[in-house]
């Protein structure tokens, strides 16, 4: 890559940071800002935290403190800073990354998908002048967005139920093999409703307690972010945290501390609200037409 074409990414970078700024500062967010070094992550069963000398923790995401924040009564937030998970290296992975986190009070995750696909066509009109970028020699229109369940995605393109593969073990390779590659080929497209085992910090959907309010988003195969309607059951959400902490156990992973801080904030009461983590680095690479993540950043 050429000093001019790397230069040129990192002003598209800035410029993208502007824009996403300017869609959460119209509809009344405020930028907050969280520790990075923490004592206690949130234990997830496939991520895996750095830990300090003194035994706390880099944060993966500023989640958990960003909760506490709604539980004290803030309503409309996000946050845009580094995150740590360790051992992750590759043309769409680094250790350290820049994470774009936001949290809704009374949103539900299907307005939280509104939300989200409406500031990425407008930073790419802001950016561009259009909504088409090409990405990899193809065309993505980011001022249109499609749905898709979990299970249809499996149905259509791994020929098999989501349930079932959930079942039988098969789901994690399913998915990276035969799914995320067709997926949001064409603009961005949201999979939503995961299997209910699959989303720790999510409720369950009212219409079908086989799945959780949870959904990914992906542009060209590439997953950009995670969003949860949020769990706000203490005694639920206690014993889904115990239930990962045994299993990072089993899998000889790091041992977490509870997280306390948490745990007591959500028992004081949390309220209904959604939350969707970006991995801006990510975002960059669709909007500067970037193989490699290292072409976005500077190291």
């Amino acid at each position: 890559m050429s000093k001019n074409i790397y230069i040129n990414n990192l002003k598209t970078r800035s410029a993208l940071l502007k824009a996403l700024r300017n869609a959460f500062y119209r509809e009344d967010f405020f930028e907050v800002a969280t520790a990075v070094k923490i004592p206690a992550p949130a234990p997830e069963e496939y991520i895996e935290s750095v830990q300090c000398a003194d035994g706390e923790f880099l944060r993966s995401s500023p989640e958990l403190a960003m909760k506490r924040m709604l539980c004290g009564g803030m309503e409309r937030i996000f946050q845009i800073g580094a995150a740590f998970r360790a051992e992750e290296q590759g043309r769409k992975h680094r250790e350290e990354f820049t994470i774009l986190e936001y949290y809704a009070v009374q949103w539900d995750y299907r307005q939280l998908a509104e939300f989200t696909a409406g500031m990425i066509a407008d930073a790419a009109r802001e950016l561009f002048g259009r909504t088409q970028l090409v990405y990899q020699e193809h065309t993505v229109d980011m001022g249109r967005h499609s749905f898709i369940t979990v299970d249809e995605a499996f149905r259509k393109y791994a020929g098999v139920s989501a349930f079932e593969a959930d079942a039988d073990g098969s789901f994690d390779e399913l998915m990276v093999l035969k799914v995320e590659p067709f997926l949001g080929r064409d603009c961005p497209e949201f999979l939503i409703d995961y299997p209910a085992n699959r989303a720790s910090l999510s409720r369950l959907s009212a219409a079908d307690n086989r799945v959780a309010e949870r959904w990914e988003l992906y542009v060209r195969g590439m997953e950009l972010g995670n969003a949860f309607g949020e769990l706000t059951d203490a005694v639920e959400q206690r014993r889904r945290f115990e239930a990962a902490l045994r299993f990072r156990a089993e899998q000889g992973m790091l041992k977490y501390p509870e997280a306390t801080d948490f745990l007591e904030a959500l028992e004081r009461g949390m309220p209904q609200s959604s939350g969707c983590a970006i991995g801006f680095d990510r975002l960059c690479m669709i909007f500067c037409d970037s193989y490699d993540i290292k072409e976005v950043i500077f190291e």
